[in-house]
């Protein structure tokens, strides 16, 4: 990995140069998640299945998984700069083709390719700029810089990306919203070429030989094998986001329907406080973790308070009704638990310090494959369990996480592998990676 820890200056732990990145992402994440908590109800009303809407996802997520693994070392080859900017015009190419040959023509296969392809472009922007990050953030700053960066995730894909539907779709309808995408993805790409002065560092030797490039790739999936709690950590990497990819696709189906009674717009609004409260618990998850220890905090608070969240959400609105008060309950818990994994990217390299770049690449991945692991279980199961049958099925693999930290080794900030405590360990910061 290329690294350049400087003393480049610091603005509440966000390198300076790079600011205006940090707005790009928010802005970047606002269009690409603007569908994300309402096109399966909308696909649906079209006339398609909710195993067809779900699948549309689950391509999605599959070869955004793709993209994720290998983004950090395009990044890293050919410089974040570069990779980002492919990225955005990717994702406008082929959201332009989803939503014109795809969506307003209801041509199911072209919908499924599109979608698809266009899940290849966003791991390319956001994930580039996280190597962006590492190459001009000082080491024993580098967390408080990504607690930042996963902020500005959560403000663009979940607070605007969610509120500004819930505002438009009554005026401009869903395909009108769909457009407006574009406008926040193409203002990201604008301040990334315009505003953000600091260039970026490609590969400073000679241009690596693709063999190279490709055995650099695979470190990220071999460290998985070559290291037992390396793959365990990935797999409650996957198990963490699951109700965050997953729920977009099943409750609008089930909390807009006749039996509960909600408004997609009252749906919207339900979704984005619980990445409200994302913003502000990611960094209290952060300070926390640091003092009872990360796996203790994921184990209890992220895995089995998750799997209580995760049933309440479903629950709440079954026993009560459209009761929004109450609802509103029920997604600032969710919020709160699935916040408490924050330290999930600092334990893949306090497992790994000495091959960063494969643990880093093998955390991307497993963040990619909860993006399509989250829809696949709705695809696979939804048919014949329905979205009560879901939600158990994310409810019990969040238990099966808690389970698994259990046989995670690593040595944790003032906590030793065996609760003894340790004073060489790095990384120590008030905001941590987030989701």
């Amino acid at each position: 990995m290329v690294t350049r820890e400087s003393s480049r200056g610091l603005l509440l732990g966000m390198p300076v140069c790079l600011i205006w990145g940090y707005v790009a992402i928010a802005l970047f994440m606002t269009g690409d998640g603007i569908e994300l908590a309402f096109l399966s109800r909308y696909i649906v009303d079209l006339g398609f299945t909710p195993t067809q809407a779900s699948l549309l996802f689950t391509v999605y997520g599959l070869l955004a998984a793709l993209s994720s693994w290998s983004s950090g070392v395009l990044a890293e080859t050919f410089g974040p700069r570069r990779i980002m900017l492919v990225g955005v015009v990717a994702w406008l190419v082929f959201h332009g083709l989803f939503l014109t040959f795809g969506l307003s023509a209801q041509n199911y296969p072209l919908m499924v390719l599109f979608y698809g392809i266009r899940g290849l472009a966003y791991p390319l922007f956001i994930y580039a700029f996280l190597v962006w990050i590492a190459q001009v953030t000082p080491g024993a700053r580098l967390a408080s810089a990504m607690g930042w960066y996963w902020t500005m995730y959560s403000i663009g894909i979940g607070f605007l990306g969610t509120y500004l539907p819930s505002l438009s779709i009554s005026r401009i309808g869903f395909i009108g919203t769909l457009w407006m995408a574009t406008f926040w993805v193409a203002l990201a790409a604008l301040l990334i070429v315009f505003m953000v002065k600091d260039r970026g560092a490609a590969r400073e030797d000679t241009p690596a030989r693709l063999a190279e490039r490709l055995r650099e790739l695979s470190r990220g999936v071999t460290i998985l094998f070559d290291q037992r709690s390396i793959l365990i950590t990935a797999i409650v990497r996957i198990i963490c986001n699951l109700t965050l990819f997953g729920f977009p696709v099943i409750m609008p189906l089930y909390l807009t329907s006749a039996e509960i009674g909600f408004t997609m717009e009252q749906w919207l609004h339900l979704w984005g406080v619980m990445f409200i409260v994302t913003i502000f618990t990611n960094v209290i998850w952060g300070w926390v973790g640091d003092r009872i220890g990360w796996l203790r905090q994921m184990r209890w608070f992220g895995c089995v308070g998750g799997a209580l969240a995760t049933l309440a959400f479903y629950y709440v609105p079954l026993m009560y009704g459209a009761h929004f008060e109450l609802a509103i309950v029920a997604a600032v818990a969710l919020g709160i638990c699935v916040s408490a994994f924050v330290p999930m990217g600092a334990v893949f390299l306090a497992i790994s310090p000495e091959r960063k770049g494969a643990a880093i690449s093998a955390h991307n991945l497993a963040a990619g494959l909860s993006n399509f692991m989250g829809p696949a279980i709705a695809t696979l199961t939804i048919s014949w369990l329905g979205v009560q049958g879901v939600v158990w099925v994310y409810a019990s693999l969040y238990l099966v996480g808690a389970v698994l930290t259990c046989f995670i080794r690593v040595e944790q900030p003032g906590l030793g592998t065996d609760a003894e405590p340790v004073a060489h360990f790095p990384t120590r910061a008030r905001p941590e990676e987030a989701m």
